[in-house]
């Protein structure tokens, strides 16, 4: 059995109080960062009303990144193709918005 261990991890300038497996921190911690640079980038090159929007952005493109990781291995090349294109399409969209 795995010692819990209670975080705090920072995220979108909230803290969340978390009990997790001793195994679980790192990756949770570098999740964490992660989506904090994400957030900072997006709050950069975009022009964001509040947090939610940006969470939002986020959540879709840690999403896409999945989707597509798990694709690129069932699908074939102009499938991915066609796949990118409409990601590229997406972002484009949320870059005039």
């Amino acid at each position: 059995m795995e010692d819990k261990l209670k975080i705090k991890l920072l995220i979108a300038d909230r803290v969340y109080p978390l009990t997790v497996d001793t195994s679980q921190e790192e990756g949770l911690r570098s999740a964490s960062k992660k989506i904090d640079a994400m957030i900072k980038q997006f709050e950069e090159n975009y022009a964001v009303r509040d947090k939610q929007d940006v969470l939002a952005m986020c959540a879709l493109q840690f999403a896409s990144q999945v989707e597509q990781k798990q694709t690129e291995n069932a699908i074939d090349g102009p499938t991915l193709e066609r796949l990118k294109k409409i990601n590229n399409l997406l972002f484009d969209y949320l870059e005039k918005k």
